[in-house]
């Protein structure tokens, strides 16, 4: 029998709805109204999807640019000023309740600044709300210990966790480096002993399982995740810098090496005259390394066994390494400078902290760049130009070693007492323990940091052991995320956060009591800018959710076909 005309047309409308709830998810097909959905599409301007609002207001960003699909349009920030403000959400948007925050995010191809935070509700004076962020942490203190890791978390008032003790690798003195690689946790050891060597270790379950011998020095100085894979440095340790016996072995280091196959490394060549190397970072899609004795040196990675000298600022040496607004920035022991790099303009000085000798490591902080040094126990915040600010002093302590981002926070670990402090304002270092108790030593060091498992992890000297804690609540994507367009979306849901990386569900967080994480707070929601740094990449279709959303709803959003009108 033959359809009517209009029989006809009720089928075309019903198709045409179909394929258009298909390939655009609308409100009505992922919550029940108004109130429980919003959403900043970003294609040509900041406003929201409801024209009653809310809508943004947007300082720097480029609009009408390339989206995840040729009919999608996107916001393009610059990872230095441009932002997307949103003023006016009620203060319980999130509350304590379940809740969803989805984007489109553009990785960039070229690597010379950190990616940033996608999107944030956070009243840093409180220290209350959420954030979903791209973090990478570098120079801490000798490691890049997270590369391009997602992070999504919830803070409250409330202290961080009692540190957990992970355990002593090997026969290490010193966890001289921490870095996740394919959602696994590594370290890098100093095992000074007449038969003992430097190891790499990694973490399964409770168990540090040894990686293999590298080229026999006392320690694994550093380590990287380059190009998909792991790299390690080696370096003849003094310890007499640490107050501590030297080394019985003084096999020479100054080798970069990277892992094959568990247990295979491949020797990728010594640099110069380098008995031990400090830093390792990745800059404009090379590797870097530093030396960190005399003689003083920076080096790129050519390929193969070949490395290139880049000289260094008037012959002084450069220890940790980082990436800051397009360029490397690295501390120094000879002086307490920092220095600058750019292949269009070499090194140069760019500060000299005064009544300071020595710079450790760096990390990113609400868009700044912060450094730790001796012998005063301060970090001190980089203002442009020459100018550093010192930004108070932990505690009595002498040093600071390793910093880190981690959910929305600064972290800094300390000599001689090795405690833990968290950033809560200029001049306000909050002590969140003492994480190695050896007695009868001079010197207690947390020398390294790294985000896992949505944990801060520390190394310790002398014990050599490596603890964790927890602040707030945090689930971390323990992958460096690769260049290009990604779908994010972060789920609280009772008491566990989920996160999930193009559709897939790829980590939770620890359980928490929901009812005492309440992060409502009275500040604007930002796009593209917040506690860890300014977004550098595009964004579109940003959504907010007063529900949780379901693992099949957010793999239909993440769908590419989704992201077209």
């Amino acid at each position: 029998m033959q359809a009517t005309p209009l029989a006809c047309r009720l089928i075309l409308w019903a198709g045409a709805w179909l394929m258009l709830a298909e390939v655009w998810p609308s409100q009505s097909c992922l919550a029940e109204g108004p109130a429980d959905f919003l959403a900043w599409p970003l294609e040509r301007d900041a406003r929201g999807a409801d024209e009653s609002g809310p809508h943004g207001t947007a300082t720097g960003v480029t609009f009408d640019t390339s989206g995840p699909t040729s009919a999608r349009r996107a916001a393009a920030f610059d990872g230095r000023s441009s932002v997307i403000e949103v003023p006016g959400l009620p203060r319980d948007i999130p509350g304590r309740g379940d809740f969803s925050v989805a984007a489109w995010v553009r990785v960039p191809e070229e690597d010379d600044d950190v990616v940033g935070t996608v999107v944030e509700r956070f009243d840093a004076a409180a220290r209350r709300g959420f954030q979903l962020s791209i973090v990478t942490n570098a120079a801490s203190t000798s490691a890049l210990a997270n590369l391009r890791q997602v992070q999504f978390g919830l803070q409250t008032a409330s202290p961080e966790t009692t540190w957990q003790d992970h355990g002593r690798p090997g026969n290490a003195v010193l966890i001289f480096a921490l870095a996740t690689y394919r959602g696994q946790l590594y370290a890098g050891t100093c095992e000074p002993g007449a038969e003992q060597c430097g190891h790499v270790y990694r973490l399964e379950g409770e168990q540090w399982i040894d990686c293999g011998r590298l080229d026999g020095a006392n320690s694994v100085s550093a380590l990287a995740e380059f190009d998909g894979q792991l790299y390690a440095a080696t370096a003849c340790y003094r310890l007499r810098g640490s107050a501590l016996d030297d080394a019985v072995n003084q096999s020479p280091g100054g080798r970069v090496f990277r892992l094959i196959e568990p247990g295979r490394w491949e020797d990728c060549g010594r640099l110069g005259e380098s008995e031990a190397l400090n830093g390792l970072v990745v800059y404009r899609g090379q590797l870097y390394a530093s030396s960190t004795y005399a003689p003083a040196g920076c080096f790129r990675y050519e390929g193969g066994t070949n490395w290139t000298s880049l000289g260094t600022a008037e012959g002084h040496r450069c220890e940790a390494l980082t990436v800051f607004n397009g360029a490397i920035f690295a501390t120094s022991y000879d002086g307490a400078e920092i220095h600058r790099y750019t292949p269009e303009t070499g090194w140069r000085v760019v500060g000299q902290l005064p009544g300071e000798t020595q710079t450790y490591g760096f990390t990113i902080f609400q868009g700044q760049l912060f450094v730790g040094s001796w012998p005063s126990g301060s970090v001190w915040r980089y203002d442009g130009d020459d100018r550093w600010t010192n930004c108070g002093r932990l505690g009595d302590e002498k040093e600071v070693m390793a910093t880190a981002h981690y959910n929305g926070q600064l972290y800094a670990g300390t000599l001689p007492l090795a405690a833990v402090y968290r950033y809560d304002a200029p001049d306000k270092w909050t002590d969140t323990g003492r994480i190695d108790l050896t007695p009868d030593v001079t010197y207690r060091r947390v020398w390294s940091m790294a985000v896992y498992r949505g944990r801060l992890f520390a190394g310790t000297l002398p014990s050599g052991r490596i603890l964790s804690m927890a602040s707030g609540a945090c689930a971390s994507h323990d992958h460096a995320l690769a260049p290009g367009w990604h779908h994010l979306a972060g789920v609280r849901a009772a008491d566990r956060l989920l996160l999930y990386v193009d559709g897939r569900h790829v980590a939770t967080s620890e359980p928490f009591d929901s009812a005492a994480l309440d992060v409502s707070n009275d500040a604007p929601l930002l796009i593209g800018r917040g506690q860890f740094d300014y977004f550098q990449g595009s964004v579109t279709d940003v959504r907010l959710y007063r529900r949780a959303l379901t693992t099949s709803e957010i793999a239909h959003i993440a769908n590419p076909r989704g992201a077209q009108r």
